[in-house]
């Protein structure tokens, strides 16, 4: 093993009123983190560039070196998931999301509340893919929670605009409209506006489909968020193949759109299976997949430690807090993982390479990705002064140097 590149999904965030202006990594309690950053050296980066809200996609495929443009969020989810594309194949990530209706198109809930149950997805799909009629082949598969992902099988242009206005290509609009924008295409070809409007009649038909479903009807009589539209978004339409990095790579993630990544990278892949959310107590589920992954990745680091030499290992779990507003749940997410993850890597790191950094800022009080940089630590550093003070937080990150994502890795494992 040569070294370990920890990406901390959405873990940066602004100060929030309910911790003192604070932020979750300064008011976290994180001795095994303050240590390996006191023998380090802490940077911060923007992620993909600056003055940009970047989408999780975007940001963890340039913190590899590689160009977000040629990878499309649509096509790494749908590998992620073990779909097989061919050139021309139309994949678009979705959310099981919750509107009014289809007259005012008045976005409640982008993710349905997030108490959409494994099997309620399960049967919600079925029905999709058996009622809803295409002048093409298709699939739509739930993969975890709200997400799913939707395949269009044929030749079709990716040259069309999101239904959800707050995902831009890449990117985060934080500041759009809360309304469904049906799709149009984004230049003047005919493939383009039909690709459009069969995203969009897939989208109409499948409402009406999940709006009078029983689960839906259910789930209202029980106060929750029907799970009544698919907001799909970021189009492929060709699979995601890049040069490897240097080295002999393992992933460890159970995320589509992360395990994706880690395919068009030709990494081995070590997939961990987070727990069913089978009741409506989300953070408890939450919590329980944090802990089950933090075991896995100790177990296969150990296991795996002479087979490699580079492990990338991505936490998703710090991320959802934000979206939510719940900085106390960040914090007490960023604590566990300090007591039982980041005591395990201080002594199991050795005088091996270590990073730390998150894909980009979650701002619990917006609940919203931001254009701020996130802070990075390497680890360890020799010839160089230490200080002992210093700790993995945003602020902490500003007294060292600027990184751009994509110069990430060159400047700092390999």
């Amino acid at each position: 093993m040569k070294g370990i590149f920890i990406i901390l999904d959405g873990v940066s965030d602004l100060p929030c009123k309910i911790l003192g202006q604070k932020t979750p990594l300064e008011t976290a309690k994180t001795p095994n983190l303050d240590f390996l950053s006191s023998k380090g050296k802490l940077d911060y980066c923007y992620t993909v560039k600056e003055n940009v809200a970047p989408q999780s996609q975007s940001a963890v495929v340039s913190l590899f070196g590689k160009d977000p443009n040629l990878a499309p969020r649509g096509s790494l989810e749908a590998q992620g998931a073990g779909l097989t594309l061919a050139n021309g194949d139309l994949a678009f990530r979705t959310n099981f999301a919750t509107i009014d209706d289809l007259n005012n198109l008045n976005i409640i809930d982008r993710r349905a509340g997030r108490t959409l149950t494994t099997k309620e997805a399960r049967i919600l799909a079925k029905a999709i893919n058996e009622k809803v009629k295409l002048s093409c082949k298709f699939e739509f598969i739930p993969t975890v929670h709200h997400r799913g992902v939707l395949v269009f099988r044929g030749g079709f242009s990716d040259n069309i605009t999101n239904l959800d206005p707050e995902y831009g290509r890449g990117i985060v609009n934080p500041n759009s409209d809360n309304k469904v924008h049906f799709s149009h295409a984004v230049d003047d070809e005919e493939d383009s506006e039909f690709s459009a409007e069969l995203l969009n009649n897939f989208t109409r038909q499948s409402f009406k489909i999940l709006d009078n479903h029983p689960i839906n009807k259910k789930r209202a009589g029980k106060g929750l968020h029907a799970a009544n539209i698919i907001l799909s978004r970021d189009a492929g339409n060709k699979p995601v193949k890049f040069k490897k990095l240097k080295g002999k790579w393992a992933a460890f993630c159970y995320m589509p759109l992360e395990i994706g990544i880690a395919k068009s990278l030709n990494m081995d892949i070590f997939k961990f299976k987070p727990p069913k959310l089978k009741s409506m107590d989300v953070y408890a589920n939450l919590f329980s997949g944090l802990k089950g992954f933090m075991k896995f990745s100790t177990k296969k680091l150990k296991k795996n430690k002479n087979k490699y030499d580079y492990f990338y290992i991505h936490f998703k779990k710090t991320d959802t807090p934000g979206h939510d507003n719940k900085p106390l749940e960040k914090v007490k997410m960023i604590e566990l993982l300090d007591q039982k993850f980041f005591s395990f890597l201080k002594e199991f790191i050795g005088e091996n390479k270590l990073i730390i950094t998150a894909d980009h800022t979650t701002s619990c009080e917006q609940k919203a990705h931001t254009a701020d940089p996130v802070p990075v630590l390497t680890y360890p550093i020799s010839g160089k002064k230490k200080n002992p003070n210093q700790r993995f937080t945003e602020q902490d990150s500003k007294t060292g140097r600027k990184i751009l994502g994509r110069k990430l890795l060159e400047q700092n494992l390999f």
